[in-house]
């Protein structure tokens, strides 16, 4: 993760913490004290002396919604697959791991509101809390907009962002059997460790290219090592394409 962590302070700089986080999301809320709620955790409102609602209730909310979505995108995009097949594919797209990385791809880590113990252990880097928070925000988007914007996020965040790396069919049945498959590997972290360890400087990602329109952009991102590029990737979002880079990257960087 690479974002700042956003200091919690009076209520109108809590909301306006969140316009970079709209950003990420792609949609502007009417009432933003739901997305608000949404990042926050419970270990920080049992910590507090004050009466605060965390997002353990959106949690619950999200959850439901997010399956339902992902269900209906999964039957109206693959209508020939058995059921089994799209029940491994649903429980594969919502794990917590896969929606940890979704999580990642908002940098909505860094907006979290944590309790000091959660800090002090790295909360803001667990699976299971990005996961929970992620399915948090779902429920605060249906809230405000209803289905149809929570839905267009889910798109393109959860089912979109795994599969459109995956051509076929017979490739997206086989990724769901490997938990340990390419679309859960963080190539940004074992390519800044691999600098680290040889005493390298560390990478340096740049977007080099911006295609299509807004709503449909495609990135491309360059990785520099020790101040000589090295590769490029392309994605449908900045941090897709720097994944992607430091793939290629580390392809390059093994014996063949």
């Amino acid at each position: 993760m690479t974002g700042e962590v956003k200091v919690v302070g009076e209520a109108l700089e809590e909301y306006e913490r969140l316009g970079p986080l709209e950003d990420e999301i792609g949609y502007r809320f009417v009432d933003r004290e739901l997305l608000h709620r949404a990042t926050i955790h419970r270990s920080f409102a049992s910590e507090s002396e004050e009466d605060i609602a965390d997002n353990e209730v959106l949690e619950f909310l999200g959850d439901a919604v997010l399956g339902m979505v992902v269900s209906e995108l999964l039957y109206q995009r693959n209508p020939s697959l058995s059921e089994g097949k799209m029940s491994k594919l649903r429980a594969f797209l919502v794990c917590s791991r896969s929606l940890a990385r979704s999580a990642e791809g908002i940098d909505l880590g860094a907006y979290l509101v944590l309790g000091k113990g959660e800090e002090k252990t790295a909360g803001r880097l667990k699976d299971s809390l990005l996961a929970n928070s992620f399915e948090a925000v779902i429920a605060a988007i249906h809230l405000d907009g209803g289905l149809q914007e929570a839905s267009k996020f889910v798109d393109c965040t959860v089912y979109r962002r795994l599969t459109d790396a995956i051509e076929d069919e017979g490739r997206l049945t086989d990724a769901i059997e490997d938990e340990d498959n390419v679309l859960f590997t963080d190539f940004k972290s074992l390519l800044q460790e691999r600098q680290q360890s040889e005493g390298h400087s560390l990478p340096v990602y740049t977007v080099v290219e911006e295609r299509g329109p807004d709503h449909a952009k495609t990135f491309s991102v360059e990785v520099e090592l020790d101040g000589q590029a090295i590769a490029v990737g392309s994605g449908k979002t900045k941090k897709s394409a720097e994944q992607m880079a430091a793939e290629l990257a580390l392809q390059m960087l093994s014996p063949a």
